[in-house]
């Protein structure tokens, strides 16, 4: 019967594979391959669209997509740095998102945008208006970058700071008896408040402001150049407000009231006679990425997401959300140890932490790569911290964004207990447990005992001093005096600089310049670049998704058979093809690290 149960869920995938995966499989690829083609008309106008959100990295899933998002910073800047010296692009048009952008993320966009306008050619940022809410000085700032900042004639300037939110359990847990049990190493690893907290603590109150405090100076001063007034004029503006577009252009804070079919027009006529617009993305899939030439190649490593011990293998083909698998990354940054025409790697981060173990697993590979001699340069992005500065910590050479939100250095952990609140619903959770008496130390049935939370106390310590040490080693500094800025504190990179927390301020740019210099690759020499983890192809990534069941895709090539459709049965041994191949690099992988 369960063999029965077994064929028939089998039989059920493979009609699903069949019938509704292979044919998007198949759309997407023909999608693709038209897009790449696509040419560039003689006088190109590029779309930027920014209002559907933008990733750190672009997802090495190919079905990734279909889970929404748009393009990613280092797409942006990569796709950028390729169309300054494409003679058939002649402008820019940004559209600028009414709520914001991450800070870190729009502090290098701008970067790209301000090398863009260097190279002679011309940028119309467009806005439909900037909304009093989280980082729309962040949106701003972008299109204050641009030669001219439009907006519509209905929409309103409504930036007036930097605000963010948070929410806090500890009242209603403490009403619907939920017992909150953490540990936290030290006082600003405020994570945790949100469990056990209703309102601020001191630490967490200075520590958000002095960050947001830094972020929102930051922007301003940024805007204030592009715009050629002082930083002083610009936040008396613009805390004065909310404008109208009218208001707004009369106080110099745009350039241009329009629609943006009025930008597009302007935008084609800066262009040249005949010039069309071209989306952003159709033109960086023409593109694709930034390979440069040369007989020395510099790794790029890229690593977004939350921290997390094993592979990707196993992660939702069709979800948007990036973790960092620590199996992943670390194999990466071992094939380009590997590759002898690397010469060295630039890591870029954008992480907010996550696992240890996981974290120590990558930041080995790290030192591999020092020993082997070859210089790391991490390029921090949205986030580097917690778990994301440790991998970071050992590194040659750190570069951050001002705005990057870096350092945390500490841990917290603990468990919530739910038997009381259940039993309130009538549930009632009870614990058997055999062996010692840690056993059931995580039980969410019962409060930690005194032992029990005591030994857990030691593991967060002993956690605690472990980061320490590796910041003091990478960092060359006293273990004292990291214990003195660490405190799980989140620190921008602009602090985190003043700090030695890192060694420069900038993007994937500097970050590459950085690793040609400390591999002594000359700057008038060509350098190739290499890009690790490789993309997934799309058959790949359907043969991890339903590797799980051989039987499936057994029964889908006798599906095809029935059916007498050679298309399928090829489909499915391409499949089977795909998954020997993964199967076998999967266990060649497999190396201690």
């Amino acid at each position: 019967m369960k063999q029965f149960f077994l064929t028939m869920l089998g039989v059920f995938a493979g009609l699903i594979l069949f019938f509704v995966i292979v044919p998007v499989v198949l759309i997407t690829i023909a999608v693709s391959s038209a897009s790449s083609k696509a040419p560039t008309p003689a006088n190109t106008v590029l779309e930027l669209d920014l209002r559907e959100g933008v990733t750190d990295q672009a997802p090495t899933n190919p079905f990734a997509v279909f889970g929404g998002g748009g393009l990613s910073t280092m797409q942006i800047v990569d796709t950028l740095a390729q169309a300054e010296d494409d003679g058939r692009v002649k402008a820019l048009l940004i559209r600028l998102p009414e709520a914001g952008i991450t800070p870190a993320a729009a502090d290098e966009i701008r970067q790209a945008v301000r090398r863009f306008r260097r190279s002679g050619k011309v940028v119309i940022a467009h806005a439909q208006g900037f909304q009093p809410v989280g980082t729309a000085v962040s949106s701003y700032m972008i299109g204050a970058s641009a030669s001219e900042l439009w907006m519509q004639n209905t929409s309103a300037f409504q930036v007036a700071g930097f605000s963010a939110d948070s929410l806090f359990l500890g009242r209603a847990f403490e009403k619907y008896g939920v017992n909150a049990q953490f540990e936290q190493r030290y006082e600003y690893k405020n994570a945790v408040n949100e469990f056990t907290e209703s309102d601020y603590t001191p630490a967490h109150r200075e520590a958000m402001s002095a960050w947001m405090t830094s972020i929102y100076t930051s922007a301003l001063a940024n805007a204030a150049q592009d715009r050629k007034v002082t930083p002083a004029a610009l936040r008396a503006t613009i805390e004065a407000g909310p404008h109208s577009s009218a208001e707004a252009l009369r106080r110099r804070l745009i350039d241009k009231i329009g629609q943006v079919e009025e930008a597009e027009a302007e935008a084609k006529r800066r262009a040249g006679k005949g010039s069309e617009i071209m989306e952003f993305g159709d033109y960086a899939s023409s593109k694709g990425d930034r390979d440069g030439s040369g007989r020395n190649a510099i790794a790029i490593v890229g690593g977004e997401g939350a921290i997390l011990t094993g592979t990707g293998g196993d992660a939702d083909p069709f979800g948007s959300g990036a973790s960092m698998m620590s199996d992943d990354v670390a194999e990466a940054i071992y094939e380009a140890i590997e590759d002898s025409s690397v010469k060295a790697i630039v890591f870029r981060v954008s992480s907010p932490g996550g696992s240890p173990d996981a974290s120590e697993q990558i930041l080995a590979a790290v030192r591999a790569a020092k020993a082997a001699g070859k210089p790391v340069v991490v390029s921090m992005g949205d986030y580097a911290a917690s778990g994301g500065y440790w991998i970071s910590s050992e590194a040659n050479w750190i570069v951050a964004q001002p705005s990057t939100l870096t350092g945390s250095i500490g841990v917290y952990g603990g468990k919530l207990v739910l038997a009381d609140a259940l039993g309130r619903f009538g549930l009632d959770m009870r614990n058997l447990t055999v062996g010692g008496g840690y056993a059931d130390a995580f039980s969410p049935s019962e409060p930690f005992d005194a032992a029990d939370r005591a030994a857990f106390a030691a593991g967060i310590d002993r956690t605690y001093e472990e980061f320490v040490v590796r910041v003091a080693r990478g960092r060359n500094l006293p273990a004292a005096r990291v214990r003195e800025i660490a405190r799980g504190r989140v620190w921008t990179g602009a602090q985190a600089k003043s700090l030695g927390l890192v060694d420069q301020l900038g993007g994937l740019e500097e970050a590459i310049a950085k690793a040609r210099q400390l591999a002594n690759i000359p700057t008038d020499e060509s350098v190739r670049f290499k890009r690790y983890p490789d993309s997934k192809s799309p058959f790949a990534a359907l043969s991890e998704m339903f590797g799980v069941s051989g039987e499936a895709a057994r029964v889908l090539v006798g599906v095809g058979s029935i059916l007498n459709d050679p298309q399928a049965e090829a489909a499915v041994r391409q499949l089977q093809t795909e998954r020997a191949r993964t199967s076998g690099a999967t266990v060649l992988a497999d190396r201690p690290y």
